[in-house]
């Protein structure tokens, strides 16, 4: 039985040497194809997480609205009239949209000028309560957050972030308790944010710096002006919905025309991760695609191959055949050319696409924000039976071709 084996392997590989050339391009097309899939997972895997890192840290079910010029007339206002959220407007939103989960201001001043010894750096300023660190949650590497205490007394302390750290306070590993001077008015340091995300709103977290909404309002007579609102929904409500409902509040409260589109600026950060979501979808089924089709094309390839090869050995198969060799004898062998050819052209790409993928991992390792392209093992494990399926799909046709030559109509056409 061991003797039958080998010789079996030894008729393998004979034939597919003596069809090299025809040999070595079907090779290639399966190799191409089984790379492609690979490296396109692997380099979709590696973008999506990305294009995830940019949003760390951000609510997915949160909503923005902020206040601009009216665009229609209203009860006796004409358009054009700039109008202003308020802290009113808190109490009549939490009273009339019970879908609202969180709801809390939000008021930044840019251009500010942050200043500590002789380094200065351009910062924006934001005010807000604790609550926000739900929607824009802080990676807290030093310190703390603002807290309830901070806004009741409007203390005059500051989270600062990435950005504002190694600029003021290159040669300190913790700044907490350092003065910091921002366009004359001095602020205690109490935490260091280091998100790295690049979601920005009124400001990027690397560049601002978060003091009580309390002492905005007192430093910078805001008095009771809120430049923004940021809400997150409860469970089971999509802030499609809830968005709808703040707008007609707000609208009704401030005198604005029903529908004027203008008047409120509103940001649904849910339907933007949602975008997202599918923008990934589609890079992964585009991926799948184009991969298994240049896969399909290298197994039709096999399959072409294999009956090229069926026809040369007509005679030797008819003879076999002749002398007692059962189908089954002759299934197997063609199917393990077909499988032989296909496995060893696809393990080689996806060896190769695996270590594409390393270089390019390790080449981003030193980028401020390393990313990971490698495929897992169960892609790699769904890989390897894509192949065995396509190596016994392309032996199917040349199997049949051989079955159906007799003995007789070989041996005459020797």
């Amino acid at each position: 039985m061991i003797r039958i084996d080998i010789d079996r392997w030894e008729e393998i590989l004979i034939t597919i040497t003596r069809n090299k050339t025809r040999s070595l391009l079907t090779a290639f097309g399966i190799f191409w194809g089984i790379f492609m899939l690979v490296a396109l997972m692997g380099g979709s895997k590696g973008f999506e997480q990305l294009l995830s890192s940019q949003l760390q840290g951000f609510a997915t079910n949160s909503g923005f609205m902020g206040s601009d010029q009216t665009s229609k007339p209203y009860k006796g206002f004409r358009k054009g009239r700039w109008w202003e959220l308020d802290l009113t407007d808190m109490e009549r939103i939490r009273n009339q949209v019970p879908e609202i989960d969180l709801l809390t201001p939000l008021n930044s001043k840019w251009g500010m000028t942050a200043v500590y010894d002789e380094y200065k750096i351009n910062c924006t300023l934001k005010g807000c309560y604790p609550e926000y660190g739900k929607i824009e949650e802080p990676v807290l590497s030093s310190g703390r957050f603002i807290n309830d205490i901070d806004v009741r007394e409007a203390r005059r302390v500051c989270v600062i972030g990435k950005r504002i750290k190694e600029s003021l306070f290159p040669n300190e590993a913790n700044p907490c308790g350092k003065y910091l001077r921002i366009n004359g008015i001095y602020y205690r340091v109490i935490g260091v944010n280091e998100t790295a995300g690049n979601m920005s709103i009124q400001g990027n977290a690397k560049t601002s710096i978060t003091i009580p909404f309390s002492t905005m309002q007192k430093n910078y007579n805001f008095g009771q002006q809120i430049q923004l609102l940021c809400y997150t929904a409860h469970a089971g409500h999509s802030i499609s919905e809830v968005e709808k409902k703040v707008e007609k509040v707000v609208k009704r409260a401030h005198l604005i025309h029903p529908d004027d589109k203008q008047a409120v600026i509103k940001v649904n950060a849910e339907a933007m991760f949602s975008m997202i979501d599918n923008l990934f979808k589609g890079i992964r089924i585009l991926s799948w695609m184009v991969g298994l089709g240049t896969l399909l094309a290298g197994a039709i390839g096999v399959s072409n191959i294999m009956m090229v090869t069926v026809k040369e050995r007509t005679t030797e198969i008819g003879i076999r055949r002749a002398i007692g060799a059962r189908p089954r004898d002759i299934m197997s062998q063609i199917f393990s050319e077909s499988l032989v050819l296909t496995t060893l052209a696809g393990l080689s790409g996806i060896s190769f696409a695996v270590l594409v993928l390393q270089m390019v991992e390790m080449g981003s390792a030193h980028s401020t924000m390393p990313m990971h392209f490698q495929i897992s093992f169960s892609m790699a494990v769904a890989a390897c039976i894509i192949l065995m399926v396509l190596g016994i799909l392309a032996g199917l046709a040349p199997v049949f071709r051989a079955m159906a030559i007799k003995p007789i109509d070989a041996i005459r056409d020797e």
